[in-house]
């Protein structure tokens, strides 16, 4: 197979890392999320604990600056890592799945990118997100909003174009309509026909 790169946003619930990660084990190709920041935490020489508590977070604007195009943000720092973590594996030539990390547009220019944006029924996002993190009804509902807020406050900080922004993928789909399996079931379909396009 050649190379293919296949990149999931997704709303807080949506249940697109399970989707993404489902995905990658159908296509038997690297999955990018927990191991990229392993990666990471290595070269900073944090732990992975340390580098996950400024992942995919927008960078506190009151006490970050930028001097001679180097920030002392270290959440800056850890994405501007990410990106390029992405990017070089892209110009490689290996074939992967990452969640988030803003790559529907950092990696726009590989045409081998398909770029994918999970989202869900809202009623349904709050009953996931109940169950996976055994949480009353109002705290998931708070919890997703909290979640969704860091995610297109980060993406809108990284990129010119909006998150959730039906313009920036490929394709948006609505996991609540099909499920988890039946969503991963139609998307492969997808990839494969656009695989044999290109």
């Amino acid at each position: 197979m050649s190379q293919i790169i296949i990149s999931v946003g997704r709303e807080f619930g949506s249940g697109g890392k399970e989707i993404a990660e489902e995905l990658a084990k159908r296509f038997d190709i690297p999955f990018y999320d927990r191991y990229l920041i392993n990666e990471i935490s290595e070269k900073m020489g944090l732990t992975p604990e340390e580098v996950e508590k400024y992942d995919e977070k927008p960078k506190m604007k009151i006490f970050s600056r930028r001097v001679n195009g180097y920030s002392n943000s270290i959440e800056d720092n850890i994405a501007e890592m990410e990106f390029n973590f992405l990017r070089q594996h892209a110009e490689n030539g290996d074939s992967f799945v990452v969640v988030g990390r803003c790559a529907e547009t950092k990696l726009n220019d590989f045409k081998q990118l398909i770029s994918l944006f999970i989202l869900g029924d809202h009623e349904e996002k709050v009953k996931r997100v109940m169950k996976l993190y055994e949480l009353s009804e109002e705290d998931a509902k708070r919890f997703m909003e909290k979640k969704d807020k860091k995610r297109k406050s980060y993406h809108n900080y990284h990129c010119s174009g909006h998150w959730g922004d039906s313009r920036l993928y490929d394709l948006s789909i609505n996991s609540s309509c099909l499920g988890i399996e039946g969503t991963v079931d139609m998307l492969e379909k997808y990839i494969r026909a656009r695989i044999e396009k290109n």
